[in-house]
């Protein structure tokens, strides 16, 4: 006398559906019927159950199984190739846990990378915010974690922030002369600090072309032309004047008259 299939899916903690789905994909073999037509399943039919449910609770999938066959009850190079997917599964979600701590710790929406996570957005302006976002997703590893320390700086002038953002289209030659110097003063001042801010984009994973053609359309879709005026006269002067020895040796970088 053998076990039903019911039986037999109790023994083996598994259900009725789940035994039927491996006679149909060719896991379980059929087992001999009774007189009366109903399946009369015996030990081996349970150890094969027993097996594909273990190997399936390990993560095998079911046509992993069927590739190891019925014979082989200790597969070891397909235990050790799973050990190796679940410990890149395991890094990957403590990966996962560690920038969902930095998310909640700062407080910082989910459209910012790791690296940025960090960084506070809660004083930031939406453009601003916004540019974080973008910086993020075309800057590389280095990029974005020098990015980040220029955006939490501590020593940039709010005045000059506010002014730059206040900028009318319609504003005059002397307006924006003045803010490019003085913004010029202060990316030299943060250049001498930290050099690896002028190299910008050279670590971006599409390159430097596709990295300036899209801050360039960022900045076009968050700035308004007087800005980018002002922002395009900056690095003219910045250019001009960029000599990291030289600068690195004056400690007036950065100062600029009252206004």
């Amino acid at each position: 006398m053998g076990w039903s299939t019911r039986e037999l899916a109790e023994l083996a903690g598994t259900s009725l559906r789940s035994v039927r789905h491996y006679h149909d994909v060719g896991l379980l073999p059929e087992p001999e019927r009774r007189s009366n037509g109903y399946k009369q399943y015996g030990v081996a039919h349970l150890v094969r159950l027993l097996r594909i449910k273990r190997l399936a609770d390990l993560g095998f999938s079911l046509p992993q199984i069927a590739e190891l066959g019925a014979g082989d009850e200790h597969p070891a190079e397909a235990l050790r190739a799973l050990d190796e997917d679940l410990a890149a599964q395991v890094d990957r979600l403590q990966h996962l846990r560690a920038e969902l701590a930095e998310i909640l710790e700062h407080e910082v929406p989910t459209d910012l990378p790791n690296d940025l996570a960090a960084v506070s957005t809660a004083t930031l302006s939406d453009t601003d915010r916004n540019l974080v976002t973008v910086m993020g997703r075309t800057l590389g590893a280095e990029g974005r974690q020098v990015y980040a320390d220029l955006v939490r700086a501590e020593d940039t002038d709010p005045q000059l922030t506010e002014e730059f953002e206040a900028l009318d289209t319609d504003a005059d030659e002397a307006t924006r002369d003045r803010l490019a110097e003085r913004f010029a003063d202060e990316v030299l001042a943060r250049a001498a600090a930290e050099p690896r801010i002028t190299t910008f984009g050279l670590d971006a994973p599409g390159g430097i072309p596709q990295y300036l053609r899209t801050v360039r359309r960022a900045m076009e879709d968050l700035y308004n032309p007087a800005q980018l005026d002002v922002l395009n006269r900056m690095v003219h002067r910045f250019r001009a004047r960029w000599d990291p020895e030289a600068l690195a040796e004056r400690p007036d970088v950065g100062k600029h008259p009252e206004t």
